[in-house]
């Protein structure tokens, strides 16, 4: 799909279907669907920058695709007064000054109304500080710490993705205990990296667990044997990956042939299924992690099997990812809150995502009130090599910490005052 021109899904047949403005609401009557008389014709129009070129792109495009398809529900649905949705999709090309520059082009000559999307710490922030200067919502579908923090957050800022502190701290506490506390981690040299080691280690301190070292590599890194010798001198029960994508494959391919899974359990922060995907069964087998989603959680958890089963309608029965799942609830979110707040003035719309509790994908979510953090479950899911059903039974869901605002960062820590 090209990068430069809006999707605009096929004209609607103005029927009523899947929606939920409650929490832990079965997807039903859709709230979208609404009055058409007097409609207003301008499109609600809604950018969505993403690194569709370069190291994370397999994971960009699913987040399009899952977009693609809250926009076509709403469209199907009527859109809200008649007005139809467009979905603008940059590419940021995984550069900070580039998404910046792509931002600031759906705001002042394309006239979006609402930005989602991002897929790196350092681009959602730079996409951010556009945004928050402009007062339009951003709501981010990326990993960052730092988005939620007092001195990078405005009243238009959302994130909807876990964050670094709540994924590690999940992880943390369902490996340390069972594989050992003596660390050892690789981590790529970047915010996302940075957040992830600090997440395990401040929720390790409690655990007992004991850092050796935090070694580092370049974000794009393609060789990791010259640090291979040294993990495996150091002798850890633990072998954390604070790295995402290509950087994940390619370090666990050679951490596996390496031979350190022999007296080292790998884990990682963010257990991507795109990853395990192009990395194979024999490198991942094991390899455990955190994840957003899962597309095998339809078997215990309804608004999945939902989610799923309108996904593979509309990608010839492919499954969703997890992060694609977050392109999803993005655009999903804000165009629920716009049917909430009955028009698209920014203000509005940011309160009416605020109060907003919701179940579109994954069970019971809502945006805690001083940072607008989405609080939410974290899978842990484990990499299998056999016993699969097919090609995408690729985890088992080994625990789901349930949502939580006490595994959040204090709003006072992040310089909030309530």
């Amino acid at each position: 799909m090209s990068s430069d021109h809006p999707v605009r899904p096929t004209d609607p047949a103005r029927r009523r279907l899947l929606g939920a403005g409650a929490a832990g609401a079965v997807l039903t009557t859709s709230p979208f669907a609404v009055n058409i008389v007097g409609a207003q014709s301008a499109p609600i129009r809604i950018g969505f920058p993403t690194p569709l070129t370069g190291a994370f792109s397999a994971e960009a495009q699913d987040q399009v695709r899952a977009a693609e398809l809250a926009v076509k529900e709403f469209n199907d649905a009527g859109g809200f007064n008649g007005r139809r949705c467009e979905l603008l999709v940059r590419d940021d090309k995984l550069n900070p000054g580039e998404a910046a520059t792509r931002t600031l082009e759906l705001i002042e000559k394309d006239k979006v109304d609402f930005v989602v999307g991002s897929l790196s710490a350092a681009t959602q922030l730079s996409i951010n500080a556009v945004t928050r200067e402009r007062k339009v919502i951003f709501n981010s579908i990326s990993q960052s710490d730092a988005i939620n923090e007092a001195k990078d957050w405005s009243p238009f800022t959302f994130h909807e993705a876990l964050n670094p502190h709540m994924t590690a701290g999940a992880v943390a506490r369902y490996a340390f205990p069972k594989y050992g506390k003596r660390i050892v981690y690789l981590t790529a040299d970047y915010a996302y990296g940075h957040e992830m080691v600090r997440g395990f280690e401040r929720a390790g301190k409690a655990l007992g667990a004991t850092t050796l070292a935090d070694i580092r590599h370049p974000l794009g890194a393609a060789d990791y044997s010259s640090f291979m010798p040294r993990i495996q001198s150091l002798k850890p029960d633990v072998l954390v990956l604070c790295n995402f994508g290509r950087d994940l494959v390619n370090s666990v391919k050679q951490a596996t042939d390496f031979g350190l899974k022999s007296g080292t359990r790998i884990i990682t922060p963010v257990l991507l299924f795109t990853s395990r995907l192009a990395g194979g069964a024999d490198a991942f087998d094991g390899v455990v992690g955190g994840t957003s989603y899962y597309w095998g959680m339809e078997d215990s958890v309804p608004a999945a099997r939902t989610f799923n089963d309108k996904f593979r309608r509309a990608h010839g029965g492919a499954v969703p990812s997890d992060y694609g799942a977050l392109g999803y609830a993005g655009v999903r979110s804000v165009l629920q809150a716009v049917v909430d707040a009955g028009g698209t003035e920014s203000t509005k719309v940011a309160e009416a995502l605020g109060r907003m509790k919701y179940n579109w994908y994954k069970g019971e979510q809502f945006y805690r009130k001083c940072d607008h953090q989405s609080v939410q479950s974290v899978i842990i899911v484990e990499s299998k090599s056999s016993n699969m059903r097919d090609k995408n039974d690729v985890f088992n869901v080994v625990s789901i910490e349930p949502p939580d605002e006490g595994n959040l960062r204090s709003c006072a820590e992040l310089g909030h005052k309530a």
